[in-house]
C-alpha cells in the first residue's frame, strides 16, 4: 500500500523552517513527505545542516517506501534568495503560495494531511497582505468553522479566541462563540481522537473565575448560561474552572482537553513543560493540518542547530489522525452541523465502538 503523503511547507524562507524540513526528511518516518517550497532554498538549507539529502521532483504519484534522507519536491520558487534571519517582504507571495497548494492539495485528495513550519507573519503583513496566521487562512481557504488546539503528551488545549489584543477578548466572548468552539471541539474529540464521551474543562475569563462576580461578570453573564445549555445537549463540560488551579496534576484526571478563553491564558503552561513536543493542530478543516508550536526563531536561522522535535512531533501526529481519518465524519464539524433536529449533539461514529481506544498524546512522541 503507498505511504500517505504528507505535504509539508517550510514556512518563512529566512527562519529555521526549511532546516527543520531536511532534519525531518532524514527521519525514518514512515510517510511520502513532499516539500511544498523551493528547491533551492532546501538545498542551501541541507548545507548549513551538513545534511546529505536527495531531492526528488513530485510527479504526484504515491510510493511503498521511503529511504531516510529523501525528500519530495513541489518547487514553488522564492521571489528572491532568503537570507537567514532577515525575512524579506518580498518573498511574502511565495509563502502563501505554499499554504495555497498544501491547502488545495488537501481538498484535491493530493495528500493526505499537511504539517508546517512556522512563517514570519509580520513579514507577510509588510509587504502589504493582511494576514494574522495559519489557522485564518486555511479556514478561508476552505469555508470552514475552525477552532486551534495544541496538543502536548501530556495535555490538550483549545482556544476560544486566537490572535486577539488582550483588550479585546472580553467583548468577542459570547455565548454565540463559545457555542460554536465547543461543539467543535466537542465533535473532533469524538471524530479525530476516538473519545466517546469527551470531557472539555472551560477556563473562566478573569481571576478565581470571576469570584462570584467580585472579579468581572463574563462567567455569570455569559460562560455559566453557556455551558449549561451545552450540558442539555449532552456535553461533558466542566466549569468555568480557575486558570491558576485548572492545570494541576489532581484536576487533569477530570477532563480529556481544555478550552482556554485567549491565547496567553494556557500556552505558557503548556510551552513551558513540553515546549519541544507541542503540535499546533486546526479543528474543524475538512483536512488534516498540524504545526510546529514555536515561531521562527530568526536568531537561529542559518546555524543549522535548531531543534527539529516539534516538527517531528507534528508529522507523527498527522499520521496517527491520517489513520484514524475513517473514523471523521465526512465534512468538517461546523458549530452548527453538530447537532441532530432535536438540538442534541449528534454521535457520530465512535472508535470505541469498532474497538479501537483513543488517540493518546503519548502517540505524537
Amino acid at each position: 500500500m503507498p505511504l500517505a503523503r504528507l505535504a509539508v511547507t517550510a514556512g518563512e524562507p529566512a527562519g529555521v523552517g526549511p532546516e527543520l524540513l531536511v532534519r525531518l526528511a532524514s527521519t525514518a518516518l514512515a510517510a511520502s513527505l513532499v516539500a511544498i517550497t523551493d528547491r533551492h532554498l532546501l538545498q542551501r538549507a541541507a548545507a548549513r545542516c551538513h545534511a546529505d539529502i536527495e531531492l526528488i521532483d513530485d510527479d504526484g504519484t504515491g510510493e511503498e517506501a521511503r529511504r531516510p534522507g529523501t525528500l519530495r519536491v513541489r518547487h514553488t520558487p522564492l521571489a528572491v534568495d532568503e537570507v537567514p534571519g532577515h525575512p524579506d517582504p518580498r518573498n511574502a507571495s511565495h509563502v502563501l503560495a505554499t499554504l495555497a497548494e498544501a491547502a488545495d492539495g488537501c481538498l484535491a485528495g493530493r495528500y493526505a494531511a499537511v504539517v508546517t513550519a512556522p512563517l514570519q507573519k509580520s513579514s507577510i503583513n509588510d509587504a502589504g497582505i493582511r494576514f494574522s496566521g495559519h489557522t485564518e487562512f486555511f479556514a478561508e481557504r476552505s469555508h470552514a468553522d475552525v477552532v486551534m488546539m495544541l496538543a502536548s503528551p501530556d495535555l490538550r488545549v483549545a482556544l476560544a479566541t486566537t490572535h486577539l489584543p488582550l483588550a479585546a477578548v472580553p467583548a468577542a466572548i459570547t455565548p454565540a462563540l463559545l457555542t460554536r468552539v465547543l461543539r467543535i471541539v466537542h465533535a473532533e474529540l469524538r471524530a479525530k481522537f476516538g473519545f466517546a464521551d469527551p470531557r472539555i474543562a472551560v477556563l473562566g475569563l478573569n481571576p478565581h473565575a470571576g469570584e462570584g462576580g467580585h472579579l468581572g461578570r463574563e462567567e455569570l453573564d455569559t460562560i455559566i448560561p453557556t455551558l449549561e445549555a451545552l450540558r442539555t445537549e449532552g456535553l461533558h463540560l466542566l466549569g468555568p474552572l480557575p486558570a491558576d488551579t485548572a492545570f494541576m496534576p489532581a484536576q487533569r484526571t477530570h477532563y480529556d482537553a481544555v478550552l482556554a478563553m485567549y491565547h496567553d491564558q494556557a500556552l505558557p503552561v503548556l510551552k513551558s513543560e513540553a515546549f519541544d513536543c507541542t503540535v499546533n493542530l486546526t479543528l474543524g478543516l475538512p483536512f488534516i493540518r498540524t504545526s510546529v508550536d514555536h515561531g521562527t526563531a530568526l536568531d537561529l536561522a542559518g546555524s543549522g542547530r535548531a531543534d527539529p522535535a516539534s516538527l517531528i512531533a507534528a508529522a507523527r501526529m498527522a499520521m496517527e489522525l491520517v489513520a484514524r481519518s475513517a473514523t471523521r465524519p465526512s465534512s468538517p464539524p461546523r458549530g452548527e452541523d453538530c447537532m441532530d433536529a432535536g438540538g442534541r449533539a449528534t454521535p457520530g461514529t465512535i472508535a470505541e465502538e469498532r474497538g479501537e481506544g483513543p488517540i493518546s498524546p503519548k502517540t505524537i512522541l
